[in-house]
């Protein structure tokens, strides 16, 4: 934040003064040091757009496309951020299209605001024109919600939106307003909120089982680290460098947790899950302690839960109570933030190599380089793998580029191949797993991280979920590189068929359109690659483009994603063809 803007927060939260409801919205938000928005303007939240327009200045408004794209635009500014995305629309169907980027923020715990107009109190429950109960429809996938019906209300409950939705695990926040809310006044004054009775957002960490902890990992043979997501969010990721180099532990990570430690960190051995790497997958059920830190089990991770790590102790790290034993029954729960508890575990720790141990992972990482990586890096065939575009992108970013990938064959495959150098570069919709997310997603991270390359991988049924936003990116001039990697199907689904449904391909074809074109039409440049030699060149020529930029790279259409552990059945399960 600048002086000027930091100088009038200060003023915000010191003077008290006879406002409106809609410009007691405003002030908090810039008290708040909310600087970029996401929205879409209609009926009921009119007074608010119109008080914004004023202090625009202020904030920046960004006009996506369609609500769920400012949903998904504030979770990629968040992502990257470290800060509370926030976004607004307006009552009825424009409240109802938020909903999907609010649940997919809810599982994967992601700090977000959202503002809702609602129609005037006097006609709340006589089914008014775009009069929805948000409240009600929004209870299941937010963190708390909450509505206004009077504008002295409004400073209190959005201090407290706030605070829920970055303390603690962070997640979404719904806030509705009334539209006579936003009409009438109140004598304004701002003041953050510090706590909230009854809610206890960090537990604090009990010594005496980070003591056990560690007596459990000094003792271990196998250990194994699987980190999640909560190593970011409790930025946490030198505490747990610092725990795997100082006990010699192989690490593996979820999904939401990738990017955390270099991915070329030697005691880094991959991805956990339906589609991670072979090693770590095969050797969960091998360890003798099983060291959890930040994640939550999530069925994609575990396979089977009756054969899933029975013959080891399980140690889990985490700052939510309601995690704990919900899955698994862990041996030793450390309840806390991440930094906090790893920062306890580090001296009691004893130094160690465990070389044997590592050569396991080594040996089976050998095996699927032969028979997966190889081909999906190196290929043979006339055809280009989606794992060849990663490899590319990797060498002309230098592995310092932030993917923002959607959902299917090419996230697997983004999350399995790209070089991460930097924590917080692998965003992704996690537990919800919702298509159309990454084109969005990827806007709100290039805004909130300007000096980063960012770079969305996309399918093309993903993609055309919300193409829109091309608009968004046109209109704010947002220097975002697409690649949407064409297979012509919907591509997890046809994988699913293959296996599992006697290759009967129901309904998973694509006809698609020009996408080159319509990203021109757009103002976007942009280019076509099918041929293997000119991909370098095309990858070098996006990469290198100060402005945004469309590539679409035709893909071999049948090709699978392996290793793959099938639905329902044991990590040990897992299948490399």
């Amino acid at each position: 934040m600048d002086t000027e803007t930091a100088n009038k927060t200060r003023e915000v939260l010191s003077k008290t003064e006879r406002i409106t409801g809609s410009e007691a919205i405003i002030k908090c938000l810039i008290a708040e040091d909310v600087d970029i928005l996401y929205g879409y303007p209609g009926g009921a939240i009119m007074p608010v757009y119109d008080e914004l327009y004023k202090f625009r200045n202020e904030i920046h408004h960004v006009l996506t496309r369609h609500e769920q794209g400012a949903a998904h635009a504030a979770q990629g500014f968040a992502r990257i951020s470290g800060r509370v995305g926030v976004a607004m629309a307006t009552s009825g169907p424009g409240a109802t299209n938020l909903i999907t980027g609010i649940a997919d923020a809810q599982i994967d715990s992601t700090p977000l605001v959202c503002i809702t107009g609602q129609v005037p109190s006097h006609l709340l429950g006589t089914d008014a024109f775009q009069e929805t109960d948000i409240i009600g429809i929004s209870t299941p996938v937010t963190k708390w919600n909450h509505q206004v019906t009077k504008a002295s209300e409004i400073p209190e409950v959005l201090a407290k939106a706030f605070y829920i939705a970055k303390s603690g695990r962070p997640g979404p926040v719904l806030i509705d307003i009334t539209k006579d809310a936003q009409f009438g006044e109140l004598d304004f004054k701002y003041e953050k909120c510090t706590g909230v009775r009854s809610y206890i957002p960090t537990p604090k960490t009990n010594l005496e089982s980070v003591k056990a902890a560690a007596e459990l990992i000094n003792a271990a043979k196998k250990p194994m680290i699987v980190w999640g997501q909560g190593v970011i969010l409790g930025e946490a990721e030198t505490e747990l460098k610092a725990v795997i180099e100082k006990a010699g532990i192989p690490a593996a990570w979820t999904i939401m947790g990738a990017s955390a430690i270099p991915t070329s960190h030697p005691l880094n051995i991959g991805m956990v899950g339906m589609h991670g790497n072979y090693a770590p997958n095969k050797l969960t059920n091998e360890c003798d302690v099983l060291i959890a830190i930040g994640m939550r089990f999530d069925d994609r991770v575990t396979g089977s839960l009756d054969t899933y790590a029975k013959q080891a102790k399980v140690i889990h790290f985490e700052i939510d109570p309601a995690e704990v034993n919900k899955n698994v029954y862990a041996d030793v729960a450390v309840l806390g933030n991440s930094k906090d508890s790893l920062t306890e575990l580090l001296p009691l720790l004893n130094e160690n190599s465990h070389e044997a141990w590592h050569q396991e992972f080594k040996d089976l990482y050998a095996i699927e380089f032969e028979k997966v990586i190889k081909d999906d890096l190196h290929p043979t065939k006339e055809g280009l793998t989606m794992g060849e575009v990663l490899k590319e992108i990797n060498v002309q970013s230098g592995g310092n580029a932030a993917i923002v990938s959607d959902v299917g064959q090419h996230q697997m495959i983004a999350c399995r191949y790209s070089e991460f150098n930097k924590t917080k570069s692998n965003i992704t919709s996690g537990g919800l797993g919702t298509m159309g997310f990454a084109l969005p997603a990827a806007i709100g991270a290039k805004m909130a991280a300007p000096e980063r390359e960012v770079v969305a991988i996309i399918g093309d049924g993903g993609y055309q979920m919300n193409i829109q936003e091309l608009g968004t990116i046109f209109q704010q001039k947002v220097p975002v590189k697409i690649v949407v990697l064409n297979n012509e199907f919907l591509g997890m689904v046809r994988q699913w068929q293959q296996l599992f449904f006697d290759k009967r391909y129901a309904s998973t074809e694509m006809t698609n359109p020009d996408f080159v074109t319509i990203a021109k039409g757009y103002h976007i440049d942009g280019k076509r690659v099918t041929k293997r030699e000119e991909l370098a060149d095309a990858i070098k020529e996006m990469i290198a483009s100060k402005e945004s930029y469309f590539l679409e790279v035709c893909v071999e259409k049948e090709d699978n994603v392996f290793p793959m552990i099938p639905s329902g059945a044991s990590v040990s399960d897992i299948r490399l063809s």
